[in-house]
């Protein structure tokens, strides 16, 4: 009787959300370690933004603009909505990799909440936004760039900008756990992202696109938060486009959670 009592398996640990967000929070802890010995894992959030901002301000400013200066003030939320939800790749790529690396069968060997992994690469994200939102500002001021409004509406702006990417981060990780290969994970959310960004207000007005572009530009999650960042950086209208965008944020994660939540038991 005894061998056999032995012989059961364990009973499965109840683990309380309290202990499951510690675990989350360590993950997450190794995650900014990741970053801090392999700084280079930042070259996409540390050079995009000066890319991005040098091409479009001295290559187009002035023609879509009629000055470098306007186009500027006009440019740098948009472009930081756009930064923003493409460092969101980062996280379903790299989850994928670690999947198909083996890391995640050592993590389930492991007495921590299942979902501790998960939860715990994308709050390690954060790190990300925040770089580059900090390497933005720093080379739009360089470039001429002034705030307008004051510093609490400014941090309310950073504040809604990094919502913004944990929200629609979860669209990265349920693809990240759906493809095969970290490989055409990255270039499925390429596909996605790209249109998505471009067809916004971020680089020009929408009165000037097409009216079936212009129809969807003017509700376009990127368009309406490029809109509220303007009015919080720059001066101007916030409730109407921050509504919008607050609807798409709540309304991404509550159909990406989900699903990307399914995909990861799927897959681990």
């Amino acid at each position: 009787m005894t061998t056999l009592a032995l012989d059961r398996p364990a009973p499965p640990r109840h683990i309380s959300p309290g202990k499951g967000l510690q675990h989350a929070l360590s993950l997450a802890w190794r995650g900014i370690l990741k970053i801090r010995k392999n700084p280079e894992q930042l070259a996409d959030v540390t050079l995009m933004p000066i890319v991005f901002l040098v091409i479009f301000v001295y290559l187009f400013g002035g023609a879509l603009s009629g000055s470098t200066d306007a186009y500027l003030q006009m440019v740098v939320p948009g472009i930081i909505v756009m930064n923003i939800l493409q460092a969101c790749l980062t996280v379903g790529v790299q989850l994928n990799t670690d999947v198909t690396k083996g890391v995640f069968d050592r993590f389930r060997s492991m007495p921590i909440a299942r979902s501790a992994p998960l939860i715990g690469a994308v709050l390690a994200d954060v790190v990300r936004y925040v770089v580059c939102l900090a390497v933005l500002m720093v080379v739009a001021t360089l470039m001429g760039y002034r705030i307008a409004t004051s510093p609490g509406e400014f941090a309310v702006a950073i504040l809604l900008a990094l919502a913004f990417g944990l929200s629609f981060c979860w669209g990265s990780v349920f693809v990240g756990m759906l493809m095969k290969t970290p490989g055409s994970a990255q270039a499925l959310m390429f596909v996605f992202i790209m249109p998505l960004t471009f067809g916004s207000n971020v680089f020009v007005q929408t009165s000037t696109m097409p009216g079936w572009l212009r129809a969807w530009a003017d509700i376009s999650p990127v368009s309406l938060m490029a809109n509220a960042l303007r009015g919080l950086m720059n001066g101007g209208p916030v409730a109407g486009p921050l509504a919008g965008a607050l609807a798409w944020m709540a309304g991404a994660v509550v159909v990406f959670f989900p699903l990307a939540t399914w995909a990861y038991r799927r897959r681990v």
